[in-house]
């Protein structure tokens, strides 16, 4: 098996290291700052101009929309995976700096996919160009939404229009006054079979009956994009905002998720392999009871485990990548589920470790460990939870023996 990366990734990765190396890093500190000083100012979603900066130079060097593999780069979903691993090491920052943050990502993934030519036009270029950003509401508040099939927004034909009730919840990005376009999922026609029942439609945010309710937070954080409570009241869209065809939402819902899966695995990975240099560098710098931290016999095994811990899981996920590149996502099901569970809890792991080492200072704002293992916490019950994912792998392994 050859385990080299291509040229192009090499490339790529290469160019992408040195622009974290000379421009992200140095931009966290002054992030948080900005980000300090909006809160201050009642403006707690409002993008730090840093951001803007680093976009405009990783544009003007080829680090942008890395992840659509026909818009310029050719770069695989395996090629763009070593990447996402890269940006992780910088999750809140580096991924939107390139333009491959979620939910963009997949949301423009779905345009690319499933959008008509106006559709393209309209909220797919501004996308690419990183003019505007999106929303994907498709979990609600009052059905368990892990099971796509319990939801319960209407979208009712009316003429030339649609019509849509309901209320959603966990809309990332849909408090950025950025956010333009909202891809909501609900039922079109709930006496089909079951996986036909749900439709995407495209409905603008200032569409009159739109309502952002309020913002949600993560352990207490608040983020930048906001994860928002939406309610939909009589909201009428023309039919032409349909993405797809009627009854095809739970299969596009399946068709996003597959490469987002290998974005945030990685970007998880990088997460820990950040953890895990912090870890070692606190130990390191650290002396208790007559030697050095890094010296104790807990610490060492928690960064032995770490490095076999990681390094089985980027096999893992650019196995699962390299077969969505083969044999697509549907044929690579059960790696992209395996993944989505074994990922995330390396990574809390590992940060949990990290923050122990760290004492006091690992659950402060004094270093980004806290805010990490928030994420990588809350990654085990984005895209559907570790249960479910699990369900899945049991259901596909005994399969064979049942036939």
């Amino acid at each position: 098996m050859d385990f080299n990366l291509s040229p192009k990734t090499t490339e790529y990765a290469a160019k992408l290291q040195a622009f974290m190396d000379s421009e992200v890093f140095p931009a966290e500190a002054i992030y948080h700052l900005q980000r300090e000083q909006l809160i201050a100012n009642g403006k707690p979603h409002d993008l730090p101009d840093v951001v803007e900066d680093l976009k405009i130079k990783a544009k003007a060097l080829g680090l942008w929309n890395l992840f659509l593999p026909h818009y310029g780069h050719g770069l695989s979903v395996t090629d763009y995976a070593t990447l996402a691993e890269i940006t992780g090491w910088s999750p809140e920052i580096a991924p939107e700096a390139i333009n491959c943050s979620a939910p963009d990502t997949g949301n423009m993934e779905l345009l690319d996919m499933f959008g008509n030519k106006e559709q393209k036009e309209r909220w797919l270029q501004p996308l690419l160009d990183g003019q505007i950003r999106s929303g994907f509401a498709m979990t609600e508040p009052a059905v368990a939404s892990s099971d796509a099939r319990n939801i319960q927004t209407q979208i009712v034909k009316d003429g030339d229009h649609y019509v849509i009730n309901g209320t959603k919840w966990w809309t990332t990005g849909a408090m950025d006054k950025r956010c333009e376009i909202l891809i909501v999922m609900g039922k079109t026609n709930p006496a089909a079979d079951d996986h036909q029942q749900q439709s995407m439609v495209l409905v603008p945010t200032n569409t009159p009956g739109v309502k952002v309710v309020r913002n949600l937070t993560v352990f207490g954080y608040v983020d930048q994009h906001g994860h928002a409570e939406v309610s939909f009241t009589n909201v009428r869209v023309p039919v032409a905002n349909l993405l797809g065809a009627e009854g095809e939402g739970f299969a596009l819902a399946q068709a996003r998720l597959g490469p987002g899966r290998i974005h945030h695995c990685m970007r998880a990975i990088g997460m820990a392999e950040r953890a895990l240099s912090l870890m070692i560098k606190r130990t390191v710098a650290r002396e208790a009871f007559g030697k050095e931290l890094v010296k104790q016999g807990v610490i060492q095994e928690w960064i032995a485990q770490a490095r076999i811990d990681i390094e089985q899981a980027r096999l893992l996920v650019l196995k699962a990548a390299w077969m969505i590149d083969s044999v697509g996502a549907k044929g690579a099901r059960k790696e992209i589920a395996a993944i989505k569970v074994a990922i995330p809890q390396m990574a809390e792991r590992i940060i949990d470790h990290a923050i122990q080492s760290y004492g006091g200072a690992g659950v402060s704002q004094d270093s980004p460990l806290a805010s990490m293992y928030a994420g990588v916490r809350t990654l085990r019950i984005v895209d559907g939870p570790d249960e479910v994912h699990i369900r899945d792998i049991a259901r596909l392994e005994i399969k064979p023996y049942l036939s």
